[in-house]
């Protein structure tokens, strides 16, 4: 695999090897390696957020809500969870849960609905639009994703899923709290 010599930049933004430049006049003990790999991480999902947040509202939908579509068809059949649970695996506090779902309730993307068996609980529950929506979504997503993983052979992807894997579960491991947001600014 060929290896640009110089990652581009978004406008006004440094390339990779500017800013690891200017951070090592700033702080020489920097590994320009680790850096590299880093700051490349970080501005491709930053940009990977931005792309799917474009596709998303191309359907009506925004991330915030994308996030809950996915967490509830993850859950699988019948894709229904509490709004703590839902809260709690979207890193989210109870109350910017709670707006989400008013949302979404609007939107006709779930529905939320006291539970039978415990009327002090409820459900929410992904609606046929809801779950449309996601399959639209993911449509959309697979194509950006192909393309965004179209100079790498199949082994390479498989090297670089592998890589990122552990990467994250370093981190996972490191950092078990982590997993949500630092503010609820939906």
């Amino acid at each position: 695999m060929s290896e640009p010599s110089d990652a581009p930049a978004g406008p006004g933004e440094p390339s990779l090897e500017e800013q690891i430049a200017a951070y090592q006049r700033e702080f020489q003990d920097l590994d320009p390696q680790v850096e590299k790999v880093v700051s490349a991480l970080q501005r491709l999902n930053r940009r990977m957020n931005v792309a799917y947040g474009r596709q998303t509202a191309t359907l009506g939908l925004s991330n915030a809500e994308w996030e809950v579509l996915k967490a509830l068809v993850v859950s699988g059949a019948p894709y229904r969870l509490g709004p703590g649970e839902l809260a709690k695996r979207l890193g989210l506090t109870p109350a910017a849960m709670t707006h989400r779902i008013d949302r979404m309730a609007n939107e006709g993307l779930v529905t939320r609905e006291r539970d039978e068996t415990n009327r002090v609980r409820v459900i929410v529950e992904l609606t046929h639009e809801g779950r449309e929506k996601w399959l639209e979504a993911m449509r959309m997503a697979t194509v950006f994703e192909e393309e965004l993983l179209q100079d790498l052979s199949g082994e390479e992807r498989r090297i670089l899923g592998d890589a990122l894997t552990r990467l994250l579960r370093r981190v996972e491991d490191a950092q078990p709290d982590a997993e949500g947001r630092l503010s609820d600014l939906d």
